[in-house]
């Protein structure tokens, strides 16, 4: 069977030719004119030289041109290798290194941090030649590679994540069809970026294939930048992370026009702790549906749904998803009881790139071992317990770090926070709070203690709480708990 995933893609919205696919900070660009300048991109790849089944590092801010560029090269049988345009030069020379990519395609605001690495061809993404269009895809099986994705390197340095072009003609008809429902009538907005899986399949594979629009924003997202875009566009659907949606509930004016037309907010990349969820809910009357994903699957596969949400829990499957939860032997646990979650469907990896001892560990007999715990209630809704090297255990027993804060999240005074263990005098293992107040809020450290003690097992409060300004988050929002255990053994 002969597919391209960018082809099927676009042939999806061939009949609506001037309805908007794309909003970004320089304009709009119709389905009609997505299809030409991804044709017109494609012949670019081919006047220069570039031969299918070359890697092309994409590192640029998000923009129709990054879709354009994406998709040109998937229609030209190029791999797109697409890389976060914030990172230090050590950090590119790392990935060019891993990737072997044969060819760059950079944005001017993201060259600079380039000079004095050995890099390959190199072109501008805004300064491309008008060549003739190329009509017809590059010819892909279902199981070929057609996009890389780097893992964010919680634990260690970014993989390089192979995803075949089945893998993305599966994805929009599962999380964005059964749980959102997006039509064309949508119009919606990532505040996460293109170059992390999640973001990507908001913006692109769920928006064009189901004819909704996407609002790009090529800046950092922050609340005041965020709201603009949102005031302007009014979008009915957001994805974002937890942090963002705790930062924009601690402004006090939100322009009433950003939320007017808002029906469903989906928040990923870890857990929603309850108390923000009921929050946002009270404020804006807009629910927030947690789910979760990884690099490994693509994107969600695990969700509540709109009129079923329980806060504190991550819902159900996602349909076309199989979920196991499984003990240390191997063996699936109990209902109520924390296992490892397993999953298998058609968005999973083809695996690490040159990384055969990772992949072989992660990716076992069809299932992807995700490294994160949780229990199921008798309602069949999963519960987070965070990630098995992010579990605790205090006095002999294990604890969950998200139990903690979940207790210490429900307190007026808390804005954002996180555990994690440290050795306390004796070298035992306790746990220690990271907290931010709440904007205008003063924290009394002991006061937050007595709250967990209030909600918490005795042996589960944490021992120490450190007050800081903020939690140190990787780009795509996911807090670093290496660097807080760092910092709490300073």
């Amino acid at each position: 069977m002969i597919v391209n995933a960018a082809a099927a893609l676009l042939e999806r919205n061939r009949d609506r030719p001037d309805a908007i696919a794309l909003i970004d900070d320089r304009g709009t660009c119709s389905h009609a004119g997505l299809i030409h300048r991804v044709h017109s991109f494609a012949g670019v790849l081919r006047a220069r030289g570039v031969a299918p089944g070359t890697r092309m590092m994409l590192c640029a801010e998000d923009s129709i041109d990054f879709v354009v560029a994406c998709l040109g090269a998937i229609w030209a049988g190029v791999v797109p290798v697409m890389v976060n345009p914030q990172l230090s030069a050590a950090e590119y020379r790392y990935l060019l290194d891993d990737s072997g990519a044969g060819l760059l395609l950079v944005s001017p605001a993201a060259l600079p941090r380039f000079e004095g690495l050995i890099v390959p061809d190199t072109m501008i993404i805004d300064d491309l030649p008008d060549v003739t269009p190329i009509d017809l895809p590059a010819p892909a099986t279902p199981d070929d590679v057609c996009i890389w994705q780097y893992s964010s390197g919680t634990t260690g340095q970014p993989k390089g994540t192979m995803h075949a072009h089945a893998a993305m003609i599966a994805a929009p008809g599962l999380f964005a069809q059964e749980v959102l429902a997006l039509s064309p009538g949508d119009v919606t907005f990532s505040v996460s970026k293109m170059f992390f899986g999640y973001g990507f399949g908001n913006s692109v594979l769920f928006a064009l294939w189901h004819g909704a629009t996407a609002i790009l924003m090529a800046e950092r997202p922050t609340p005041a930048a965020v709201l603009a875009r949102m005031a302007a566009h009014r979008p009915t659907v957001l994805y974002s992370v937890p942090g963002f949606y705790a930062a924009l509930l601690a402004l006090p004016d939100v322009p009433p026009q950003a939320m007017d037309r808002l029906r469903l907010c989906v928040s990923a990349g870890e857990a929603l702790p309850a108390e923000l969820c009921r929050r946002w809910q009270a404020r804006f009357g807009v629910p927030i549906v947690d789910g979760m994903g990884s690099t490994e699957m693509l994107h969600i596969f695990l969700a509540n749904r709109p009129g079923e949400i329980e806060p504190g829990t991550t819902g159900r499957p996602v349909a076309g998803y199989t979920l196991e939860l499984r003990a240390e032997d191997g063996t699936a646990v109990a209902m109520g009881e924390v296992g490892e979650l397993f999953v298998r469907g058609p968005t999973r990896a083809l695996g690490y790139w040159n990384k055969p001892d990772k992949t072989d560990a992660v990716f076992v007999d069809g299932w992807v071992r995700t490294g994160d715990r949780f229990h199921r209630d008798e309602a069949g809704r999963f519960v987070y317990h965070g990630r098995g090297d992010d579990m605790l255990k205090v006095n002999g027993i294990y604890v969950s770090p998200f139990e903690i804060e979940a207790a210490l999240a429900c307190h007026d005074a808390v804005g954002e926070v996180a555990v994690v263990g440290a050795p306390d005098a004796d070298g035992l293992t306790k746990p220690v709070a990271f907290v931010v107040a709440a904007p205008g809020a003063a924290c009394d450290c002991e006061a937050l203690k007595a709250h967990a003690k209030a909600l918490l097992a005795p042996y589960k409060y944490p021992r120490r709480i450190l007050l800081v300004d903020a939690l140190p988050k990787t780009a795509t929002g996911k807090i670093e708990r290496f660097r807080l255990r760092e910092w709490a053994r300073a």
